[in-house]
């Protein structure tokens, strides 16, 4: 197994470890910490597992398949996390899209064919990522006894929206992109 690959299995690795600091109270205050910094080591290894594998020419199957699917379990995992922060309905829509595009896939390498990720796919993982940091951070949490930032909030509520459209938009753009995948094989 190729480094590229061995890093998409270790973000995988990371997420009941991440969910175990989101859920549960270990360290006390640290807990979200520990969580915000297992969520952003598994972030980073996207974005390196992707550069390796086309950099050295070590781009698989497998890593074609696995890498998308790896980002959306550690987005889905990291929403469920933190219902009650933003819209359930929001998370229903988001985790609906990553649920579709897996099945499209699954379809899709039926009849021979792999899907690997597209740029709207690719923007909308980043500002998922960015959104959960900032929704676990919670600054707000952090700072107030000495001083309150609503801006603080408005910008989560902006992410969370800008992730939400982006996720209608990459969803549209894999159907439009790859429509022949639907069609019935002969």
């Amino acid at each position: 197994m190729n480094l590229p690959n061995r890093l998409t299995l270790f973000r995988v690795l990371t997420i009941p470890f991440f969910v175990l600091f989101m859920e549960f109270e270990i360290f006390s205050d640290f807990d979200k910490y520990i969580a915000v910094t297992l969520f952003i080591i598994a972030s980073i290894t996207d974005a390196l597992d992707g550069h390796i594998a086309r950099k050295y020419n070590l781009v698989t199957n497998f890593g074609k398949f696995m890498d998308p699917l790896a980002d959306k379990l550690l987005v889905c995992a990291a929403l469920i996390c933190l219902n009650g922060r933003m819209p359930a309905w929001i998370i229903v829509v988001i985790i609906s899209r990553e649920l579709i595009i897996s099945g499209f896939r699954i379809i899709a390498a039926d009849n021979g064919v792999v899907i690997a990720a597209s740029y709207w796919g690719k923007v909308k993982t980043v500002f998922q990522m960015i959104m959960i940091i900032w929704l676990i951070l919670d600054l707000n949490k952090f700072i107030e006894g000495f001083i309150h930032i609503p801006i603080y909030n408005i910008i989560g509520d902006i992410l969370i929206y800008i992730s939400l459209l982006l996720t209608v938009i990459s969803m549209i753009d894999y159907f439009i992109k790859n429509k022949q995948v639907l069609k019935e094989n002969k």
